[in-house]
């Protein structure tokens, strides 16, 4: 099997080592060079001609914006995955970045003890997101498994044909979201009207910090008043709440009143926030109000929460797989056979303000490529 050819560009010598060693262990990557910059690393592109590439944000002479924009004039398809510092500095560059057309990014790994913890920190990091990235190299994965539940019981999926999605009212819109999310919130939140008449819950796999930079960026795009959830907000029409890094956010209600939670309880499906746990806390308290949305990201995310909406008589949206950077959350939903309707990108905020005004109609199933 060809293995995936990555380019590491990083001004920092101690990075590109670290980098090179943990990809170079893996049996399925082959690191084919280094740079120092980002001239030198447009020139290794010419010449190695890789099939992904680590970018630096933060680098002298040029740096990752500008690098990234020279790439993107000759390689509009190749995969870069920004490598960034936890910092309101390089959580700002990597939305940047991402808006330019960066594939992903990674945080370099900050307040850890020891070289083994760094080393685990970006394996489990970079590691998936290039494999994500660079599909070829793997084979295809299944279609999911009934997920376990409590006591050991098994959730069967529940299949339905796309055109004979519920019309019930909509009380509230769920977004799930991972690899190639603000791209693709950017997208579809200003396409939604400002006096959108449900509440918008959005979970994007982003660290602290990262969160509270995107919806500040996504509030000045949008119509609808965008904002990080701080928790006990009572939700109301036109408002939209994201998840802030390391927090799960839930519904519940309390009284009259629907508000967010927030908690740090153990990561699921390594995230946190998760998808799942806002899928779900939504099908307990709209029921089959709950309009769910399945976004591109990696991994299954949102899969067993798309199984509760779908148990309470809620509908599930998903994203085709042309529009996604990766059709892993979204694939695993359609795969499933959860999905009531599966749409490009450019066609979902029409199919949510119809559903939400009450013309749910059929959607057209899209199963992408």
């Amino acid at each position: 099997m060809k293995k995936i050819r990555v380019l590491v560009v990083d001004d920092a010598v101690v990075i590109r080592r670290l980098v090179t060693e943990i990809l170079s262990n893996d049996p399925e990557i082959e690191v084919v060079g280094t740079a120092a910059n980002g001239s030198i690393g447009l020139a290794r592109i010419q010449q190695l001609s890789p099939d992904v590439v680590t970018l630096d944000v933060e680098m002298p002479d040029m740096n990752g914006l500008a690098t990234l924009a020279e790439i993107r004039k000759t390689h509009p398809r190749l995969p870069v995955i920004m490598f960034s510092t936890l910092t309101a500095r390089g959580a700002e560059a990597t939305l940047e970045a991402l808006a330019a057309g960066a594939s992903d990014y990674v945080t370099k790994p900050a307040n850890v003890g020891s070289v083994s913890a760094a080393q685990q920190s970006v394996r489990e990091s970079l590691i998936p997101k290039i494999k994500a990235l660079c599909p070829r190299a793997t084979p295809p994965a299944p279609a999911p498994a009934p997920l376990p539940r409590a006591g050991g019981t098994q959730a069967p999926p529940v299949r339905v044909a796309a055109s004979k999605g519920a019309t019930a009212r909509v009380d509230v819109l769920a977004i799930g979201v991972s690899t190639g999310g603000p791209n693709a919130l950017a997208a579809l939140l200003p396409r939604l009207p400002g006096d959108l008449e449900v509440p918008v819950l959005i979970v994007q796999h982003m660290p602290a910090l990262f969160t509270k930079i995107l919806s500040e960026r996504l509030d000045h795009a949008s119509e609808l008043h965008v904002a990080e959830a701080q928790g006990g907000e009572a939700l109301a029409p036109g408002h939209v709440w994201i998840a802030p890094g390391d927090h799960h956010m839930t519904v519940a209600r309390r009284g009259l009143r629907v508000v967010a939670q927030l908690d740090q309880s153990p990561p699921q499906n390594s995230c946190r926030p998760a998808v799942d746990p806002m899928f779900t806390s939504a099908a307990h308290t709209y029921g089959a109000g709950t309009l769910a949305v399945v976004l591109t990201g990696m991994g299954q995310d949102g899969l067993r929460g798309a199984e509760d909406v779908r148990a309470a008589g809620g509908v599930v949206l998903a994203q085709d797989e042309a529009s996604s950077v990766v059709w892993g959350m979204p694939g695993a939903v359609v795969r499933a056979g959860l999905a009531n309707g599966v749409l490009p990108l450019d066609q979902l905020a029409e199919a949510i303000v119809r559903r939400v005004r009450g013309r749910g109609g059929a959607a057209t199933l899209r199963t992408g490529t």
